[in-house]
């Protein structure tokens, strides 16, 4: 399972693929907290908080994760190397959640240098320190969490098709709908005897309750059991293929 885990982040950064993402990610995050004069820059809000990094992040992932997940079934599926995976002495779900794990450490990779952000701030802060150390925490947590869902959903989409493109617009659209579908289809109306309920499906209530600082046994519940979900699912469309 380890020897899994390392050839897929060495698949993902053997090309320039895995920088460019990365990259991307970086680039957006620092022009909108650093360099446009908009409501996130930090500078312009005076306020020693990187609470904006959490608010933009989400949005970035949402095409970020498709991005890195989108080869990890569909590539072995074209390659023609899926039955040789399957071959290994792993189980199916051995393979799935290797794929999950490579996934989200790549996604801690990508956001690990942010902490350079954190340090700016706290160093700007007057008094210097002036910063919410343990919110801070919690939103990094949060956004970790987050990231964790949305690979699990990434790599199901993946194991979907052999498209590499159809992989990640699907992964795309689920990001989207259990990120914010939820919260819409609550704020229809239609269901407002069980609107609170209907919020509590999607990812958004749970991350943004994490990101307030309090480590919620109910939100780490929620996103454990997502990517429990989609991983057991993943495992049934990679069993669908011996049928």
């Amino acid at each position: 399972m380890k020897a899994l885990i390392l050839k897929e982040i060495r698949s993902f950064f053997g090309s320039i693929t895995g920088y460019v993402v990365v990259g991307v990610y970086l680039l957006i995050n620092s022009s909108f907290l650093w360099i446009f004069s908009n409501s996130f820059n930090v500078l312009d809000s005076g306020y020693a908080t990187i609470e904006n990094l959490f608010i933009i992040s989400p949005w970035v992932f949402l095409f970020l994760i498709p991005a890195i997940t989108m080869r990890m079934f569909s590539d072995e599926k074209k390659a023609g190397t899926m039955e040789l995976l399957l071959t290994k002495p792993l189980s199916d779900l051995q393979i799935v959640y290797a794929k999950i794990i490579a996934g989200v450490l790549l996604v801690v990779v990508s956001v690990l240098p942010t902490l350079l952000y954190f340090y700016s701030i706290y160093m700007l802060g007057n008094p210097v320190g002036n910063i919410d150390i343990g919110g801070t925490i919690g939103s990094y947590i949060g956004l970790v969490f987050l990231g964790c869902g949305f690979v699990s959903i990434g790599v199901f989409a993946s194991a979907l098709t052999d498209n590499q493109i159809i992989a990640f617009l699907l992964a795309v659209f689920l990001c989207l709908f259990f990120h914010i579908g939820f919260d819409t289809i609550a704020d229809l109306g239609t269901f407002s005897s069980v609107a609170l309920f209907v919020k509590e499906l999607g990812i958004n209530e749970h991350y943004l309750s994490l990101s307030r600082g309090v480590i919620d046994s109910r939100d780490v519940i929620y996103f454990v059991g997502l990517v429990i979900i989609f991983g057991l699912a993943t495992r049934l469309v990679i069993q669908s293929r011996k049928w």
